[in-house]
């Protein structure tokens, strides 16, 4: 098992057109496989724009074009991919659902965002996901060639038991497709990836869309990659980009034997 290895996270700008995300998409992840990433990942709702009045436009079943599309890069590429999410149609109404991919093209991991996010800040954003989507009950872990990895969608963040369960089942980095706006972004963005990395010692990557100021939607963006010491070994701004950053699993045992707090 390789203990060192390269990850991408692909901070697209989202359109209207579906089809102009999937070609986008598929460029981004193109250029980080072959720029040496064995793991790529794709931001949240990366084929639709992040609009409750357009997700049912967007929809697709679980085998639809957009998962085709994903489980052919990841066979092309010989990557595992993690598909950041898009509106799923499933049973039981609408999801906000993250498929995994490994080289082959298989799916080895669909994670149903669990935490949907209804909030109302006085002076800043109205949004209630909850209207269109169905909220997933499950964590979501999933092994693979570099060891078990995690998963989660965006607010799920802000609940940290459910990282912590998923670092007792083994997971030594966790990804996290996210659309923080730009009420909670400035704010609560950098302390929440770096604090999942931190209580549980993984390295953890958020991946964001990039801003669009013509939306209805401002995405944050800020892609991460937060390291079991609480820093950063690869960061964006709002623009669009790959971050890359290295998973390095004998830093961090190092880190876990000089703090050893899951001993404690």
């Amino acid at each position: 098992m390789d203990r060192k290895y390269k990850i991408a996270l692909c901070q697209m700008l989202v359109s209207n057109d579906k089809d102009e995300n999937r070609e986008k998409a598929a460029r981004l992840v193109n250029e980080a496989a072959a720029a040496g990433a064995k793991v790529v990942c794709l931001p949240e709702i990366w084929n639709s724009p992040y609009d409750v009045k357009k997700f049912a436009g967007y929809e697709e079943p679980s085998d639809g074009p957009s998962v085709r599309l994903m489980s052919g890069l990841a066979r092309e590429n010989g990557i595992f991919l993690i598909g950041g999410s898009i509106p799923e149609r499933g049973e039981g109404g609408m999801y906000n659902t993250s498929f995994v991919f490994d080289p082959s093209g298989a799916v080895i991991a669909r994670h149903r965002k669990v935490h949907l996010f209804d909030v109302d800040i006085e002076g800043g954003i109205h949004f209630k996901e909850s209207d269109f989507f169905a909220a997933g009950d499950a964590l979501t872990t999933f092994d693979t060639d570099f060891g078990t990895m995690g998963l989660a969608i965006c607010f799920d963040v802000r609940f940290p038991e459910m990282f912590r369960q998923m670092t007792r089942a083994g997971a030594h980095i966790i990804f996290l497709p996210a659309s923080f706006n730009m009420t909670t972004g400035p704010v609560h963005w950098d302390l929440l990836m770096r604090s999942r990395a931190l209580d549980n010692q993984i390295f953890f990557a958020a991946c964001s869309p990039a801003r669009d100021l013509s939306a209805s939607y401002h995405s944050w963006g800020h892609s991460c990659i937060a390291t079991p010491w609480g820093d950063y070994c690869g960061a964006a701004d709002q623009r669009e980009t790959i971050v890359y950053g290295v998973v390095d699993r004998d830093y961090q045992d190092k880190i876990r034997q000089e703090i050893p707090l899951g001993k404690h």
